[in-house]
């Protein structure tokens, strides 16, 4: 009878998983904000902060975050020689940086995606330029990619 107490008392345990803390579908939805709902005061700083990014690979001199700005992890993140090593790849591929246009603006649960074209010399420069909004209005993430055609489909409509 111990025995059968025991093994049925192992096999619940076993059936049982603990929940993780894991991210929810809820959490990774993404959706456009229309032109009339975007805040112009956080667009313009993300747009200034992700063009001072860029213009490092062109003026060699990188102005550092501070703590009203960004996240501790991107202020760490974001260093004088990790900007180098990259421009030094994207200068030789793309040329010089020249602007940033704006393609999107997107909303998950926790932040706002501004989603530029980085516009470089050279017309094979495919690049995208994501930058990430908390809701604290701190840059939580800078994200260079190439260019995604297919993003506009992984984007609910509302």
């Amino acid at each position: 009878m111990k025995k059968v107490l025991f093994i049925l008392s192992l096999l619940l345990l076993i059936g049982c998983k603990s929940k993780t803390g894991g991210n929810k579908t809820e959490d990774l939805k993404i959706s456009k904000v229309l032109a009339t709902e975007v805040n112009n005061s956080q667009q313009k700083k993300a747009y200034d902060l992700g063009k001072r990014v860029l213009l490092t690979c062109n003026t060699s001199k990188f102005k550092p975050f501070n703590e009203t700005e960004v996240t501790p992890s991107v202020m760490a993140n974001t260093t004088e020689e990790r900007l180098t090593k990259t421009c030094q790849k994207f200068r030789q591929w793309y040329g010089a940086f020249k602007d940033l246009k704006l393609d999107g603006v997107y909303k998950t649960k926790h932040e706002t995606i501004y989603r530029y074209r980085a516009l470089y010399e050279k017309k094979v420069a495919n690049k995208e330029l994501r930058v990430y909004v908390n809701e604290d209005n701190l840059i939580s993430a800078i994200k260079s990619l190439d260019w995604d055609e297919t993003f506009e489909s992984k984007v609910i409509e509302k």
